[in-house]
């Protein structure tokens, strides 16, 4: 039996950073799947998790020296809002619609004014740093809308 340290769960990556002989795609190839892929709508993280599983890529940067993220980037089509904002604002928009229908849940009520909070947090950060337009605000419809894009 092997003692891990607590909180550590799931898989790690290997501390090797060699492309395996096994990989069989190469940069190009691996740049095109990733773009068809984000024109399909999804999301980095859930590119990477296909690659893995379907494609038998282990670590994209070692292919081609570019996270999934850079590569969408290089060719436009990574979304207008950061991806950590746009999976709290679908949150959001779930709570509030949860709120609509059981008005007495209180813990969903707390729950939904953390998350606004750390929203607001981060529509500040983001505007600091450019990557949401100037002026932004959070406001439950104009975010509800942006969600249905």
């Amino acid at each position: 039996m092997y003692s891990r340290k607590k909180g550590n769960h799931g898989s790690r990556k290997p501390p090797v950073k060699v492309v395996p002989k096994w990989v069989k795609h190469k940069g190009k190839d691996l740049e095109e799947i990733v773009v068809k892929l984000a024109n399909e709508r999804k999301n980095s993280a859930v590119i990477g998790t296909i690659l893995r599983d379907q494609y038998g890529v282990p670590d994209s940067r070692l292919i081609t020296k570019k996270s999934v993220t850079e590569i969408m980037r290089e060719h436009k089509v990574y979304p207008d809002m950061p991806e950590d904002l746009m999976s709290l604002f679908r949150k959001a928009v779930f709570l509030r619609e949860h709120m609509g229908k059981n008005k007495k849940d209180k813990k969903a009520l707390k729950g939904l004014e953390h998350l606004e909070s750390k929203i607001r947090r981060l529509v500040k950060y983001y505007s600091r740093e450019g990557k949401v337009p100037a002026g932004f605000a959070y406001d439950p419809e104009k975010v509800k809308l942006i969600i249905q894009k």
